[in-house]
């Protein structure tokens, strides 16, 4: 009785030793993890000069001489007095001739808006309505107006009509892990402290532009535009994105827009199904502004 007692009592704390040290164990095991799995720590973003993301955007746009695509939008918060769902096609050419096209899901045009130099013409069949004349002048279509700016402002991220103007002033700061690029019209005296910029985009690592705001005269956003789904126009196709390098970027494309009216009049989404650069663009697809 005596020995098989001992015999247990020995056991027992054998067994509580076996338990302290694997305990023990685990704990020095969730130790080393915790220090082995650290947060991974962002790289500095290298030295970019604004010059140097000034002339990128400017070899965008010198790599798109012509483009034409399809594309599928949906419209939000009473933009436009149509159909929010929308199937559309754009044609544009250098350095200035642009159309974008609506259409229901059942192929009825719903607008044609074309714009060259200064001059626009806004077509709406089924109203019966033409609007013509300066763009200054488009404020007599309404929400049309609204609407059709804010298209133009949304493709001009694909066509690369969003480079900086020779006259314009710009300057780059680090904003959130990527840069940003601020523009501000001309001015004689230089650049005061206290002026609004017009225009701001947000550049990735990858030098891709994925936000863009415009901005009135008193620096009040007029839209803000977000940039996704970046890829390569049709001959860079073979190539990984993570692969790409300064030199291939001019052209990727974003395939996916979203933009929020600055006025709170509401939001667009646009999705481009298939686009083709530098093909050649008959006149009656642009349609012809006289």
């Amino acid at each position: 009785m005596w020995c098989w007692r001992r015999k247990r009592e020995a056991s027992g704390r054998q067994g509580s030793m076996l338990a302290h040290f694997i305990g023990v164990c685990i704990a020095i095991f969730i130790l080393a993890g915790c220090t082995l799995i650290t947060p991974k720590e962002e790289t500095p973003l290298r030295q970019v000069t604004a010059q140097e993301l000034t002339a990128l955007l400017r070899h965008r746009e010198a790599a798109i001489q012509s483009l034409k695509g399809l594309f599928s939008a949906k419209v939000r918060g009473g933009l436009i007095p149509i159909a929010s769902r929308i199937e559309g096609t754009v044609y544009y050419r250098r350095p200035n001739a642009l159309r974008l096209r609506g259409f229901t899901a059942l192929g009825s045009e719903l607008f044609d808006f074309a714009q060259a130099d200064d001059l626009y013409r806004l077509r709406l069949p089924l109203e019966g309505k033409t609007y013509t004349g300066h763009q200054s002048e488009m404020k007599g279509a309404g929400k049309l107006a609204r609407f059709s700016q804010l298209s133009v402002w949304a493709v001009g991220g694909v066509l690369g009509t969003n480079a900086i103007a020779g006259d314009e002033m710009v300057k780059v700061v680090e904003d959130r892990g990527r840069y940003r690029l601020d523009v501000y019209a001309p001015a004689t005296g230089g650049m005061s402290p206290s002026r609004s910029p017009i225009h701001r985009l947000w550049f990735d690592r990858r030098l891709l532009v994925v936000q863009e705001e415009w901005l009135g005269s008193s620096g009040e956003v007029e839209a803000t535009i977000q940039y996704d789904d970046f890829r390569p126009l049709e001959e860079l196709k073979s190539i990984p994105a993570q692969a790409m390098g300064d030199q291939d970027v001019r052209l990727f494309r974003p395939f996916k827009i979203s933009l929020e009216d600055g006025r709170g009049q509401g939001s667009v989404q646009v999705i481009f199904h298939e686009m083709h650069h530098n093909h050649a663009i008959r006149a009656e697809d642009l349609g012809q502004i006289s």
